[in-house]
């Protein structure tokens, strides 16, 4: 019975486990037009799996959220890779997974080409201009409802306030949300008096949990990816410190190279680590580019697939529940202060204003919009409104 009533959080009345058709068409179409970063990429899917598919939900996908914050890599991949388990298994897992990376790989692979012959990218800042501030109201009205699901006592609020503030002190993000969930742990311990059982512990641990393709240069790429997608923490920018002091400290390639990797990530759809495509053509061409993303991305699948089945456990447990509520309190704390952050860099003038107002309206008056619009929008409104 119990088991039955885990379940239940997860899949609501009527859903088929294993709509493999469904997952591939829905993860394509975000892989292809979920722009603006990680914290724009969840949104989108929470607006599909969640309010439009009633895939799973509000609470397990906030609890998703929380958990694909505990370990490395890139958080909107590892959401995607959750979500496909979630609706088919190991089979979801993978095409979920590669569904949501292949276009912004494809997309990053041509302009890598293009760079590497004409030695120059695209001028495309007069649309990412409306882009970024059309992207934080995206964020902001998928949020609301999760921070109102999210805050159930005031400690959570207590603990929230407390990760935000620390997250625009630029502390570290893994210190914040095991902090954060080792808290209220340790609340909940004290309220329980169980510090010395281990009956609350008890339902996380029922049942198991050259220019060859070859050469010597694809296996240092290879390995430098694979190590940075296994330990990297942090947003895409710290992704990139990694790779300036992996790569462009020892040779491998230019700072302008990596600059430009950076530029290609954020104006191209789908996840940001899609640069290592990029890096890796200009190392060593379409091997390099293959074996560079193949390294990046393997550990998410890895890790996902490993934690998935642990986090239904973990909402069965007292003690375990109470970490991963204040974890989730603490992600959406960490998702404002992101939004935060843009706002300074991006909406610096009346226009940027305009069209984050104007998004922000038509995304709380019309909750069932589709948030791709809003963005496609920002960015015709940004072009034309530079014209004036």
């Amino acid at each position: 019975m119990e088991q039955a009533n885990i379940r239940q959080i997860v899949y609501l009345p009527g859903m088929k486990k294993n709509g493999l058709k469904e997952i591939a068409l829905l993860f394509l179409k975000l892989g292809t037009t979920a722009f603006g970063g990680p914290a724009a990429h969840i949104a989108m899917m929470r607006q599909e799996v969640v309010i439009k598919k009633k895939w799973i939900t509000e609470q397990h996908f906030l609890d998703l959220i929380g958990a694909t914050n505990l370990i490395p890599g890139p958080n909107s991949t590892e959401m995607a890779i959750h979500i496909g388990q979630e609706r088919g298994g190991w089979k979801g897992l993978l095409i979920a997974g590669f569904c949501f990376i292949m276009p912004a790989v494809l997309i990053t692979g041509c302009f890598a080409w293009l760079y590497k012959d004409y030695g120059h990218l695209p001028q495309v800042q007069p649309f990412i201009y409306g882009v970024k501030p059309a992207v934080i109201s995206v964020i902001l009205a998928a949020i609301y409802p999760l921070a109102k699901k999210s805050l159930q006592t005031i400690e959570l609020g207590i603990i929230g306030i407390a990760a935000l503030i620390l997250s625009l002190f630029n502390f570290s993000e893994v210190i914040i949300l095991f902090g954060a969930g080792f808290v209220a742990m340790g609340l909940m311990a004290i309220r329980l008096k169980k510090f010395n059982s281990a009956k609350s512990l008890a339902p996380l641990f029922l049942t198991g949990t050259g220019n060859g393709f070859l050469s010597t240069l694809n296996l240092r790429l290879f390995l430098s990816f694979l190590k940075i997608g296994a330990i990297l923490y942090g947003s895409g920018y710290v992704l990139f410190a990694f790779l300036d002091s992996e790569l462009v400290a020892h040779g491998i390639i230019s700072r302008q190279q990596l600059i430009d990797a950076i530029a290609v990530g954020q104006f191209t759809p789908g996840p940001v680590f899609s640069s290592v495509t990029f890096i890796g053509y200009q190392v060593n061409g379409f091997n390099g580019a293959v074996i560079s993303t193949i390294g990046i991305f393997l550990p998410s699948f890895l890790f996902v697939a490993l934690l998935n089945p642990l986090v239904r456990k973990m909402r069965g447990s007292k003690l375990f529940a109470a970490f991963l509520n204040a974890v989730n309190v603490a992600s959406i704390a960490l998702i404002i202060a992101v939004c935060y952050q843009m706002g300074k860099d991006s909406v610096s003038d009346w226009r940027a204003v305009l069209i984050a107002v104007c998004s922000a309206f038509i995304l709380f008056k019309f909750k069932t919009i589709n948030s791709v619009f809003i963005i496609l929008g920002g960015s015709i409104a940004g072009y034309l409104l530079l014209l004036l």
